[in-house]
């Protein structure tokens, strides 16, 4: 063989490879919000963990707290998500109405955004409720934005004795592009501008891609956020490139995408086929070799000629909004004022 020959070789194989790969990269999206769950799905499809993430678990009782910390630009371009902390806190006793519970997450939640925060000594916070307050699982950010105590008002009218007791906080609901005419971002950049926070903290509802997590599990992260991208309509972003200042979001996945619950339906039945096929026969081979991603296309595309992809979420999602409204904005008072704690702030909120 010739040195061309060889040199053309290389080079054909060097380019089917790269092919390969960005079809790959195309199709390592998963429907979610969640960064533990892109972890979980890269993690299953490759038989490890992307490189440039740390993953670390705690697991207490009934809850479970996973950190996804996405280190570099290669982990970013994996996760598909940018560098940052993603801090993931599980709790299927959320859906119910259990007080122990409730206090746990609500706890776990507050030293996250505190940690998140360790580098602020009293700042000016403005925390915005994300979402559609007429749509009851886009309702989440609006509801607990009203339930945030705002201060910045008073903050310098306050007696001595409360002085670094009360947080310089503010809150605000922009709605959604269909209900104001303005995209949301432009909003919240127009107060920021003026207000001059230090830090904002976002509250939105979110898409997941596991049935076990909707209602059940809150991400709080310090990268920002995209509104709308887990149901496909993503908005402009609102973080530290776009904002000037930095951005916590904390959300709750509230819908799923329909064809994820029919592609996980299906996938339990032919797990059960392939268990009960014989290793050889062709059936066999056939269900063994369908692909992920084709699978999901195909389901996608029979839904599409009624009305195209949905998103689905369950029938309790009205008193579920308003308990998890209320574990955020109770987290999010509690960090941001020193005077109030986990058993004396009912003393404090109306």
């Amino acid at each position: 063989m010739s040195k061309s020959t060889k040199n053309k070789d290389e080079k054909n194989n060097k380019d089917i490879k790269d092919i390969k790969y960005k079809e790959n990269e195309k199709r390592d999206n998963v429907r979610t919000d969640l960064a533990v769950e892109n972890h979980e799905y890269l993690n299953k499809k490759y038989g490890h963990g992307p490189d440039g993430v740390d993953v670390d678990t705690y697991e207490d009782e009934k809850m479970t707290v996973t950190s996804v910390y996405i280190l570099n630009e290669k982990g970013s371009m994996k996760m598909k998500k940018p560098i940052g902390s993603y801090i993931t806190i599980e709790c299927r006793e959320l859906r119910n109405n259990d007080v122990y519970y409730k206090k746990k997450v609500t706890e776990a939640l507050a030293g996250s955004l505190k940690t998140l925060l360790k580098d602020y000594k009293d700042p000016k916070v403005l925390v915005v409720g994300l979402g559609n307050w007429n749509v009851t699982p886009d309702a989440l950010g609006p509801k607990a934005a009203e339930k945030i105590l705002v201060t910045r008002h008073i903050k310098d009218t306050l007696p001595d004795e409360m002085k670094g007791k009360v947080g310089n906080v503010s809150a605000v609901s922009p709605g959604v592009l269909g209900i104001t005419g303005i995209e949301t971002g432009e909003i919240i950049r127009g107060i920021v501008e003026r207000a001059k926070p230090d830090v904002v903290i976002a509250i939105d509802a979110l898409a997941a891609r596991s049935v076990s997590r909707i209602n059940s599990a809150i991400q709080i992260s310090d990268t920002g956020i995209n509104p709308g991208a887990g149901v496909g309509n993503g908005r402009m972003p609102l973080n530290n490139e776009t904002l000037g200042i930095p951005v916590i979001a904390i959300g709750v996945p509230t819908v799923v995408d329909a064809a994820t619950l029919v592609n996980d339906t299906l996938d339990s039945i032919l797990e059960d086929m392939i268990k009960s096929t014989k290793k050889g026969e062709l059936f066999y081979q056939t269900l063994s070799q369908l692909c992920e991603e084709e699978k999901y296309d195909a389901i996608c595309d029979a839904m599409s000629p009624y009305s195209g992809n949905m998103f689905v979420t369950p029938k309790e999602v009205d008193a579920v909004i308003d308990r998890l409204s209320v574990v955020i904005a109770d987290a999010v008072n509690i960090v941001l004022n020193p005077a109030i704690d986990i058993d004396n702030i009912n003393s404090f909120i109306v």
